[in-house]
């Protein structure tokens, strides 16, 4: 990856969907701009509209080449859970209209790549996203998570380019 990328990670929420904006040159990591879209609405159909509307405006506004979005995990809550799904189906949808596939990735995977084990709490997963892109102006928990979900995207993509250019360099 010789050239820049600008990376939008994407924590989906009902209630409030964080994104994080980052740009990957190389090694080189910086933050673009973050933020948590707070959903407008009491029925769940004006919820996720405001959500899409609101993504859909910080995509345009931000212009990313790829975009991660965090897995949900299944808990004791089913109908909660399938609640969640709906909002990340819209954070995987706005990307996908602006024809950016979308990396998916465990909680776990993420606080791994970031903090480096993979039980970390908010708090550590904040303060790893703030040494890793010093001098960010965090937004929130919710907007942390999706600079970690961008930083972790960043990583995966920079290891499938190495190996990429390793496969070449041995044929």
């Amino acid at each position: 990856m010789g050239e820049q990328m600008r990376v939008i990670g994407i924590d989906p929420g009902l209630r409030n969907l964080g994104w994080g904006v980052i740009e990957v040159a190389g090694s080189r990591l910086s933050h673009i701009a973050n933020g948590i879209i707070h959903a407008q609405g009491d029925d769940l159909g004006t919820r996720l509209l405001s959500l899409f509307d609101a993504l859909t405006a910080v995509m345009a506004a931000h212009g990313p080449d790829a975009a991660a979005v965090e897995q949900t995990f299944v808990n004791k809550d089913g109908a909660g859970t399938l609640k969640l799904g709906q909002a990340r189906g819209i954070a995987m949808l706005v990307p996908a209209q602006a024809g950016i596939a979308v990396g998916e990735y465990a909680p776990n995977s993420v606080k791994k790549a970031v903090v480096g084990v993979g039980h970390a709490d908010k708090t550590q997963i904040a303060h790893m996203v703030r040494h890793q892109l010093p001098g960010v102006h965090l937004a929130g928990a919710d907007a942390a998570d999706a600079l970690a979900i961008a930083i972790c995207h960043a990583h995966h993509l920079q290891s499938a380019g190495r190996l990429q250019a390793a496969i070449r360099g041995a044929a």
